[in-house]
């Protein structure tokens, strides 16, 4: 949450100026960046709304409790941010291009759009020193990959994404003033757009494998593994299952092999030394059910 606020206040203050440097300019690239800053920032609010919806307690209706709710608003976000940033930005581009226009006051335009570039490096640095947390030796772009916590990623995809528009953004502009062309600004627009419609392509296509279910990271099933063979009354794991139910709370399902003369107490024992085993490994697992069963591979019956 620490790098959803830092992005919302930054976005909050780069769209208000961004509005009013449109306003004396009547640059399209300036407004297709606004309009950018807004999206981001109605984002930020429905990742806090997410967040804080998703501690609703399990009840009868969702036993497994409301966690995937951040996954839905994570979603949401991917939306907003290619109907209203890039499908907007793509419209005003390509009207300008076809009605082009002298910017005006050309300097107020590029003094905003270098302080956005320094308040959107703030934010993007507090976001990469929060995955850089939780990401251990996995490559920023694996860490997105493989998260599955929402709001980081889309923080980091929306910071970096930012940065990259706001570059295309004063390249427009500086071209416009530089050749008199105002199609250059309306190239500007253009490409912003394009830039969101594929940061947002790629963000619902993350949200949605959430939204399945992904399984726990292989290191987490490897150490999910190795604390149940490890415990003293499991022979081996037969099967293991396990899905996100939350961005913080896993489902484990195991079926394991115990031994074959153990009486019905000395099993329930088993089990309940090897799901403690389990929780102390991967504390992220929330809800755990382990079925005993007899070994029956070939070398069981050696």
């Amino acid at each position: 949450m620490k790098a959803v606020l830092a992005a919302l206040a930054a976005n909050l203050g780069i769209a208000v100026s961004k509005f009013v440097a449109f306003a004396l300019t009547g640059s399209s690239s300036m407004l297709s960046e606004a309009i950018h800053s807004v999206a981001d920032s109605g984002n930020q609010i429905l990742l806090i709304i997410g967040n804080k919806r998703s501690r609703k307690t399990a009840d009868t209706h969702h036993p497994f409790g409301y966690g995937r709710r951040r996954y839905i608003y994570g979603f949401i976000v991917a939306i907003v941010l290619f109907l209203v940033g890039g499908v907007f930005s793509l419209y005003e581009g390509i009207h300008k291009w076809q009605h082009p226009e002298p910017l005006t006051d050309w300097w107020i335009a590029v003094l905003v759009l270098l302080v956005a570039i320094t308040l959107e490096s703030l934010s993007f640095r507090t976001a990469i020193r929060e995955a850089n947390r939780s990401r251990g030796r996995r490559s920023l772009a694996r860490f997105v990959r493989d998260a599955r916590q929402p709001e980081l990623p889309v923080i980091l995809l929306e910071d970096a994404g930012a940065l990259v528009g706001l570059c295309f953004a004063l390249a427009g502009v500086g071209l416009a003033v530089i050749t008199g062309n105002g199609r250059f600004d309306a190239m500007g627009a253009m490409a912003v757009g394009l830039l969101l419609v594929v940061i947002a392509m790629f963000l619902s296509r993350e949200m949605t494998t959430m939204l399945v279910g992904e399984s726990a990271l292989p290191e987490e099933v490897e150490a999910i593994r190795t604390a149940l063979e490890s415990s003293g009354g499991v022979l081996r794991v037969i099967h293991l299952r396990t899905m996100h139910v939350g961005p913080d709370e896993l489902l484990v399902g195991a079926k394991i092999a115990v031994a074959h003369s153990g009486t019905g107490l000395e099993i329930a024992a088993d089990i309940d030394d090897a799901e403690r085993a389990l929780r102390a490994a991967v504390p992220t697992a929330r809800y755990v059910f382990l079925e005993p069963d007899i070994d029956r591979t070939p070398h069981a019956a050696d």
